[in-house]
């Protein structure tokens, strides 16, 4: 198996979840309730996770888990084939379930203007998800 990284990796979202939880595919996604998604979503870089949370729908407060692949994963082509070759932000998914570690206490956060801004530009239909 092709290592991309070691990690750690963390995964940013709006649910609460307790150590042990497993995340998987099969669900919704947090930015178009009309996909479904085959792939769970996680990032080596804290920051990374922490804006997936901010912009994620849902009621709870933005929360960035620690998280252990249970599987093979690879480069998220939703930003490394579009934006960013290379993969400089370390974004991954896989098919595999994520296992729930810890939850991180604070990240390094985004300006509230440029969340919002994201904010604005997903709900108007910022681009097609590859899944």
């Amino acid at each position: 198996m092709l290592v991309l990284d070691k990690g750690p990796f963390y995964h940013g979202t709006k649910a609460q979840l307790e150590a042990g939880d497993l995340l998987t595919a099969g669900f919704k996604s947090n930015y178009d309730d009309k996909v479904v998604m085959n792939h769970i979503y996680f990032t080596a870089l804290p920051k990374g996770a922490g804006l997936a949370a901010e912009i994620a729908k849902g009621t709870g407060r933005p929360r960035v888990y620690l998280v252990e692949p249970s599987g093979e994963f690879e480069n998220d082509p939703n930003v490394t084939d579009k934006k960013f070759p290379g993969n400089p932000t370390r974004s991954y998914r896989s098919r595999f379930p994520l296992k729930i570690i810890a939850e991180l206490e604070s990240w390094e956060l985004y300006d509230p203007d440029f969340i919002q801004e994201l904010r604005r530009r997903i709900e108007a239909g910022m681009g097609e998800i590859i899944n």
